[in-house]
C-alpha cells in the first residue's frame, strides 16, 4: 500500500517522537477549529526543518499520498482538515525568525510563526507587522498566506497579500522555488499573488518574507453606541462617504457584547450595536481627522460615544473586540462563524436581513464584522445536543451566504472556502472560472495531493 511505503520512508527519515502514528497521538490533529468536520489522518509529522518538508512533500509525491500542511490549526472553514488516507505535516516548529532589516522594514520567518510575534520582535526598531486576524497571537503566517487572512485594521493596511513580498515554497513535486522577492515592484508574472491565497493547493509556503511598517505617531479610538444595527451600518457608510481613511471599522451587536463583557470586561456601552473607529498615524493629521470624525459620527446619531488615545484603554478595547469568537462560547455551547462580504453601501441591508433570518428561523446570531470592508461575521449560535439544532443553524449559514452574492458581494473575506463552503463555490463563481482555477491547479499538482479537497472538490479518479 501506498501509505505503508510512505511510513517505512517517513520511520527512517525521522526520530521516533516526531512522526505520530497511533491513533490516539494523531487524534489531536483530526479536525481544525472547524470542529464539525472531523477526519483521522495516517500518520503526522511533526517538521523541525524547512529540508525536513520538502523531504517529507517528495515521499508523499513518490507514493502518490495526500498531505496537508497544518500551522495552528485555526482555520474557520475546515481548511487544514486531514484527507483521507493521507498525511498531515505540522509547521509548529518553524517558528524561527530569520532576519529582521529595519533599514529596508522587511522580517524574513519561517512559515510556522505566530502571527503576532513579527510585531513583538519589530517594535524595538520602531516597526510591525499589520496583518492582524482575531487569533493573530495563536495563528501562523503560513496559514495566514494560504488564507490571505486581513483583521481589524486590514480597511487601510489591507490583507496578507499586500505585505508578503517573497515565499520559499516547496511544490507538491517536491520542488523548492522562491516566489517573489523583496522589492515591492515585481517582474514577471505575478506567482507570488496566485500563491497566496490558494489555501494550500500548490504547495506549502516554508519562509516568508513580509513588509514592515513604522508605528504610528499616535492612535486615536472611538466607540459609538447605536439604537439598531441597521443605524450601526448606516453610520459606516456616512464615514467612509465622508473621505476618512480610518484604519478599522468595527461593528458588535447586543449579543456579542454581552459576550465580551461576560468574558474579557471591556466596559462596552449596553447598546443593540457598537461601532469601534480607529484612526491612526501622524499626530497632526490623526487629530484634524478626529474633529471630522466627530462631526461625521454625531450626524449619525448615537446613543453614547467615547473616545480614548490612552493605549491601555485601547489594548482593552481591542481585547473584547477580539475575544468575541471565543467569548460566546458564555451564550451557546456550539457556533458556526460565517464569513461573508457584502458592498459597504448595502451593509445596513444586510444586516437588517441577518437580523430577519435570525428571527423567522428562531436561531440566534452574533453579529461581529469589519464593517469597513463589509466583511460579516455572523456567530450562528447553537446547541448540538438538541436535535434539528445543527441543522437550522447550517441552514441559516447558508442563507447568510446566498445573501451576500445577492447583494454583490462573495462568500469569504478571509476565512476561505476549505471544505464549509465548497458547495457554495458554484453559485459565486462563473463555470468557466472554475475551470480555470482547476487547469492552474493540476497543472502545479497533478495528483491533486497538496490540501487535496480543499475549496476545489477533488476529480474522480480515472
Amino acid at each position: 500500500m501506498p501509505v505503508d511505503r510512505l511510513l517505512d520512508q517517513l520511520r527512517r527519515m525521522l526520530p521516533r517522537d516526531r512522526l505520530l502514528i497511533e491513533a490516539a497521538a494523531c487524534a489531536a490533529f483530526s479536525c481544525d477549529a472547524l470542529t464539525s468536520f472531523q477526519v483521522l489522518p495516517e500518520a503526522v509529522v511533526l517538521a523541525d526543518s524547512t529540508e525536513e518538508v520538502v523531504a517529507v512533500v517528495a515521499a508523499c509525491h513518490d507514493e502518490r499520498v495526500p498531505f496537508v500542511a497544518r500551522g495552528s490549526g485555526t482555520s474557520l472553514s475546515g481548511g487544514s482538515l486531514p484527507i483521507e488516507g493521507g498525511i498531515v505535516i505540522a509547521m509548529n516548529r518553524l517558528n524561527r525568525i530569520v532576519h529582521i532589516d529595519p533599514e529596508q522594514r522587511v522580517a524574513t520567518v519561517e512559515a510556522g510563526i505566530i502571527n503576532s510575534r513579527i510585531s513583538e520582535a519589530a517594535r524595538p526598531q520602531g516597526l510591525f507587522f499589520a496583518p492582524d486576524p482575531s487569533s493573530e497571537s495563536v495563528c501562523s503566517v503560513g496559514g495566514n498566506v494560504a488564507f490571505n487572512s486581513g483583521g481589524a485594521h486590514c480597511l487601510k493596511h489591507g490583507m496578507t497579500s499586500s505585505h508578503v513580498l517573497e515565499l520559499k515554497v516547496v511544490l507538491p513535486d517536491g520542488e523548492l522555488v522562491t516566489l517573489g522577492g523583496e522589492s515591492l515592484e515585481g517582474a514577471g508574472p505575478n506567482w507570488l499573488g496566485l500563491f497566496v491565497g490558494s489555501e494550500g493547493l500548490l504547495g506549502v509556503a516554508l519562509e516568508v518574507t513580509v513588509r514592515l511598517l513604522p508605528l504610528p505617531e499616535t492612535t486615536h479610538t472611538v466607540l459609538a453606541a447605536y439604537p439598531s444595527l441597521e443605524a450601526a451600518g448606516d453610520a459606516v457608510t456616512q464615514i467612509v462617504g465622508s473621505g476618512l481613511l480610518p484604519v478599522a471599522i468595527e461593528i458588535m451587536d447586543a449579543l456579542a457584547i454581552q459576550a465580551a463583557e461576560a468574558s474579557v470586561k471591556p466596559g462596552y456601552p449596553d447598546a443593540p450595536a457598537l461601532a469601534i473607529v480607529e484612526l491612526e498615524g501622524e499626530r497632526e493629521v490623526v487629530e484634524a481627522d478626529a474633529e471630522a470624525l466627530d462631526v461625521v459620527i454625531a450626524a449619525s446619531e448615537p446613543l453614547e460615544v467615547r473616545s480614548t488615545t490612552d493605549s491601555a484603554e485601547r489594548a482593552l478595547i481591542w481585547q473584547g473586540r477580539k475575544s468575541a469568537f471565543s467569548a460566546v462560547g458564555w451564550l451557546a455551547p456550539d457556533y458556526i462563524v460565517q464569513d461573508g462580504v457584502v458592498p459597504r453601501t448595502r451593509l445596513a441591508e444586510a444586516l437588517a436581513e441577518v437580523v430577519a433570518l435570525s428571527a423567522s428561523r428562531g436561531v440566534r446570531v452574533a453579529n461581529v464584522f469589519h464593517a469597513g470592508d463589509g466583511n460579516l461575521h455572523p456567530l450562528i449560535l447553537f446547541d448540538g445536543a438538541e436535535p434539528g439544532a445543527l441543522e437550522r443553524a447550517e441552514a441559516t449559514a447558508g442563507d447568510i451566504l446566498r445573501m451576500c452574492v445577492r447583494l454583490g458581494g462573495s462568500i469569504t473575506g478571509e476565512h476561505g472556502i476549505g471544505v464549509e463552503k465548497r458547495d457554495y463555490l458554484e453559485e459565486l463563481t462563473a463555470t468557466e472560472d472554475l475551470a480555470l482555477m482547476r487547469r492552474i491547479r493540476l497543472a502545479v499538482d497533478p495528483h491533486e495531493l497538496a490540501n487535496r479537497g480543499k475549496m476545489l472538490a477533488p476529480q474522480p479518479a480515472a
